[in-house]
Formats: C-alpha cells, sequence, structure tokens
C-alpha cells in the first residue's frame, strides 16, 4: 500500500486550522514522506473555476519536484441538495462538476475521484434517495470513464453510509468504474465489528481515508435535579494510533481481501492539540510512523 497526505489537511476549513495553498502542501507532503496527495477539489485548493492550462502546468511541475504523485481528487457532492426545489438542476451541475474534475485528474496524472452520496433531506422517501443517487453516480461514472476515471464513493453521507448499504448501492449502480472509498471511522461510529466490514468491502474498496478520534462525553446541567442529562458525544481528532478506531484489524482485513491501493491521512476536523503548522505536521508525521509495521 502507498500513502498520501489529503489536502484538506492543510486547508484551514476548521477554527484555528493554518492554511496553506496547494503547492505548498504538495511540497509539504513530499518532505514528510507521502507517496501522493489526496487534493481538496474546491477552494481554497483545486477549484474547477481558477484552473487554468498554466495552472496545471504548474502544479505538475510542482508534484515532479516534490516526487509526489495525485493519488485521487477529492469532490464534494451531495446529489440530495435542496430537494424542495425540482425546478434548479442542482444534480446536473454536480455531474458537471465531476466531469471537470475527471478532466482535471487525467490533466495531473490521477485516475481517482473520491465523491460523496447525499444527505437525508425530509422532502425525499428513501426510495427517492436512493434513485438520485444511483442515477447520479451511474452518470458520473460512464462520463468520468471517457477520461479513464474511477469513482471511489465514500461512507461518509447519510444515504448508504453503512457498509451494508454502500455494498448494495455499489451493486445496484452496476458500473466497473464505481467502487467505494470505505473508510474505518464510520462503522467504528456505527458500533459495527470492523473486521466484517473491511471483509464486505475489500473487492470493492479503492481508496481508504484515515483518521483516528476519541469520544468526548457531553452534558447538559438540570439545576432543578441538580444533575446532569447525557447528551450524544462529541467525537474530536486526535494522532493516529492514539484513538478508538482498530486500524490494524481494519488495515489488515482490507489487505487480506485484496486491497493494495493509497492509504490516506486527513486532517479535516478540530485535531487535539489545535491547528497549528507544528501540530499538523507532527500528526501528519505520526501517521506514517504508524504504518511502518502496519501495511
Amino acid at each position: 500500500m502507498q500513502t498520501a497526505l489529503h489536502t484538506v489537511s492543510y486547508a484551514g476549513v476548521w477554527p484555528g486550522q493554518a492554511r496553506l495553498d496547494l503547492p505548498e502542501v504538495i511540497r509539504r507532503a513530499g518532505k514528510l514522506g507521502y507517496d501522493a496527495v489526496m487534493i481538496m477539489a474546491k477552494r481554497p485548493h483545486l477549484s474547477v473555476l481558477d484552473t487554468s492550462p498554466d495552472t496545471l502546468a504548474a502544479l505538475r511541475g510542482v508534484l515532479e519536484e516534490s516526487g509526489v504523485s495525485v493519488g485521487c481528487l477529492a469532490g464534494y457532492t451531495n446529489f440530495t441538495a435542496d430537494a424542495t426545489h425540482p425546478d434548479i438542476p442542482l444534480v446536473e451541475m454536480q455531474v458537471a462538476y465531476v466531469t471537470e474534475l475527471a478532466r482535471l485528474a487525467q490533466a495531473l496524472g490521477g485516475s481517482i475521484l473520491r465523491l460523496f452520496t447525499g444527505y437525508q433531506d425530509p422532502a425525499l422517501t428513501l426510495d427517492q434517495t436512493r434513485e438520485r443517487c444511483v442515477t447520479a453516480l451511474r452518470e458520473c461514472a460512464r462520463r468520468a470513464a471517457d477520461y479513464g476515471c474511477t469513482l471511489a464513493v465514500q461512507n461518509h453521507h447519510d444515504f448508504a453510509c453503512h457498509y451494508e448499504a454502500l455494498y448494495n448501492l455499489l451493486v445496484e449502480i452496476d458500473e466497473p468504474n464505481c467502487r467505494a472509498a470505505f473508510d474505518a471511522w464510520t462503522p467504528t461510529l456505527h458500533g459495527d465489528d470492523l473486521a466484517t466490514a473491511a471483509a464486505k468491502l475489500a473487492p470493492l474498496t479503492v481508496w481508504t481515508t484515515c483518521a483516528d478520534y476519541l469520544y468526548r462525553p457531553r452534558f447538559v446541567y438540570r439545576p432543578q435535579l441538580v444533575n446532569y442529562d447525557p447528551q450524544t458525544p462529541a467525537v474530536q481528532a486526535v494522532p493516529m494510533g492514539e484513538g478508538l478506531v482498530d486500524y490494524e484489524a481494519f488495515l489488515g482485513t482490507l489487505r487480506e481481501g485484496g486491497y493494495d491501493g493509497y492509504v490516506a491521512y486527513e486532517m479535516c476536523s478540530p485535531l487535539q492539540g489545535g491547528g497549528s503548522l507544528e501540530n499538523l505536521d507532527h500528526c501528519a508525521a505520526q501517521f506514517l510512523e504508524y504504518l511502518q509495521d502496519r501495511v
């Protein structure tokens, strides 16, 4: 397996997180020892609105100088968005966005596009949600195939986030270049057995992204009772190997199931220790150390 650093880790997307431009993140990935980058395909990194032949040529130069390849472009889709206004062609807009990402990936030497399904919208039934996601992802896959690209659908958004549902979704789409970006944190938070989940999805997985987390208990004080009401725990990112996700079982089972692709690392939510460059670099380096004897 090869390693990739998700550029969102240095994009300033959460409060206090340091922000670097895309070329600097690529250079940093190379200096840290990563094989590839997973590029955030939106501002402030790689936006379809800001990318010209000149910027692509400059990025190819930075990649070559840094000894880093493009493992994946991380697209941001929500095919169930704003279902109460069907007159606005939001699904078509997103398919156009994904098609453009496929063109950019080809130009940068990449071939994998990470996509999401959709968040739950009260205006849609479950069957309508499924139909939207299946239809949109199927069209995205067919258009991406023209550029030699494979879709990697991440178990992130509400629809098909459970591993069984993701498996069923990919089978229903039934396109050879529509596969899974299967991550361990979601089944962990669902309470599923990671080895069982990984064994199920391994044959369909083309990408996986890692981050480790700990529960942070939450309570609301009720003075009239002189007591506390428990709330849903928060989840906080911590350095790799210090959290609750059993990556040895997960990655080991993926490997046994035939997976030999990239293992990416991301810092996309508030991280224990803060968002300084020093802490981000420390966690990015610790991820590589953690993987040395495990992949």
